[in-house]
């Protein structure tokens, strides 16, 4: 087995809560573009640059949390403009954006363009991409994560 610290040639699998597929569809399919593989009444596989999601839907209420903290998902880009063409797309498909797209920690190696999105299931999703790769799993001397104004204690 590789450590945490070696890349793997490995997909990552997240499932998660949905009300219902057609809805699932609309905004993960036509709104973000993701591509669908097998798909039931109860769920489907999404592909996601080459990550698997699945929504599966629930009979539970699916309420919105209070902030992005603490759960939310989503990718981090290693290109800007990859990062900004699915902003592009998010923006042209009217998405619900959570949160707009900004920057974060300005000035510091932390540095990274940010946006929130919500599904309609009020599932979070976070888009990145950070102006210095070496942040992503480094930069230890520093000690920021995310928004502080959103960190409820």
């Amino acid at each position: 087995m590789q450590s945490a610290h070696t890349p793997m040639s490995v997909l990552f699998h997240l499932s998660f809560p949905v009300g219902n597929i057609p809805q699932t569809k609309t905004f993960y399919v036509d709104g973000l573009g993701c591509a669908a593989g097998r798909e039931s009444e109860s769920s489907i596989i999404l592909n996601l640059y080459g990550h698997q999601l699945v929504p599966h839907v629930t009979s539970e209420s699916l309420r919105p949390q209070r902030g992005i903290y603490p759960r939310h998902f989503g990718l981090i880009f290693t290109t800007e403009t990859d990062w900004e063409a699915l902003l592009s797309r998010a923006q042209q498909q009217q998405l619900n954006f959570y949160q707009p797209a900004k920057r974060r920690f300005q000035g510091l190696p932390l540095e990274h363009r940010t946006f929130f999105l919500e599904d309609p299931f009020h599932n979070l999703m976070e888009f990145k991409y950070y102006c210095h790769p070496s942040a992503i799993f480094g930069e230890s001397a520093y000690t920021q994560i995310g928004d502080p104004q959103e960190i409820k204690v």
